[in-house]
């Protein structure tokens, strides 16, 4: 399965969800930017959007709730072992108060992997932060050799469809 994205106003990204009633749009709001994300097998109906394989998926996309996306550019010698480190650890965010879903999400183009998070709210986002799970997960304080680049977290909150 695959998963697509794209930035854009929303007026713009409202105007392709009805252009596009088959598919389930997932519209996002900002600080910098707004987003258009939805999964599936076909091509991107999106002129400038990023495409991805989905590599780890746990829980649903809900239409409420808070999103955190760590975009984390890596190295081709690097791609196994990011990919293997999630796959093993991703049971521990499964079991957060307020966690709705994860994605890994391979690019189908360039090195940046986006590891998506799916949230009741932000507040439980920051109790996931300060839990021992989070900790654990995140217990290197360098980034590891395989990063090219340094990595960056964007977030948004769901638009709830009217």
């Amino acid at each position: 399965m695959n998963a697509f994205m794209t930035n854009g106003t929303i007026d713009f990204l409202s105007k392709l969800a009805a252009k596009y009633p088959a598919i389930k749009l997932h519209l996002m709001n900002g600080a910098s930017n707004d987003l258009a994300y939805y999964e599936g097998k076909k091509q991107a109906i999106f002129q400038a959007g990023r495409s991805y394989e989905i590599v780890v998926h746990a829980g649903n996309i809900f239409e409420s709730g808070y999103v955190v996306m760590n975009n984390i550019p890596v190295t081709e010698e690097g791609k196994a072992i990011l990919e293997d480190s999630f796959k093993k650890r991703r049971q521990e965010v499964e079991k957060q108060a307020g966690f709705q879903a994860f994605r890994l999400l391979k690019p189908l183009n360039g090195n940046t992997y986006v590891v998506f998070t799916q949230w009741d709210s932000m507040e439980s986002y920051e109790q996931w932060k300060q839990s021992e799970g989070f900790q654990k997960a995140h217990a290197k304080t360098t980034p590891p050799a395989y990063f090219a680049d340094r990595p960056f977290v964007t977030t948004y909150q769901m638009v709830e469809k009217e």
